[in-house]
């Protein structure tokens, strides 16, 4: 028998009484209690590759929205821990990443959350800065 001690609650009168663990799931109003005690190993399983996928699925929810905040062209920076900062064009959007072309033509996939438009002072220069002049 498994130990289950963890989730044993002492009783005034010195009884011990059993807690299930429950899971619980709200959707709009309501709330569903799954008690995980009665669920069979293959439940269980299938249970857990559910919750994994639909981690994934928010953490792409919120990459994608942190890739809205920027455009195809826009010149950005990041940091690299041992090349200091970055600083490119983003030229493409990836599943989880953006792709960023330094001025040296190396390639970055970079998650978005990195991101830092980079803001140039104006000058009277007519030169846009999100051109790369190719040899």
């Amino acid at each position: 028998m498994r130990d289950r001690s963890s989730w044993m609650i002492n009783q005034p009168d010195k009884r011990r009484q059993y807690i299930a663990p429950l899971l619980h799931h709200i959707r709009g109003d309501h709330m569903t209690k799954i008690d995980i005690d009665r669920l069979s190993e293959a439940e269980l399983v299938d249970l857990h590759h559910r919750i994994v996928e639909r981690l994934r699925f928010l953490e792409q929810m919120r990459a994608h929205a942190s890739m809205l905040e920027f455009s195809i062209g826009d010149r950005v920076c990041f940091e690299s821990g041992n090349r200091g900062l970055i600083e490119g064009i983003l030229t493409r959007y990836n599943k989880r990443t953006v792709t960023v072309i330094t001025d040296d033509r190396h390639q970055w996939n970079v998650a978005p959350g990195f991101l830092r438009r980079v803001v140039r002072p104006a000058t009277g220069e007519a030169e846009s800065a999100n051109v790369i002049r190719l040899k």
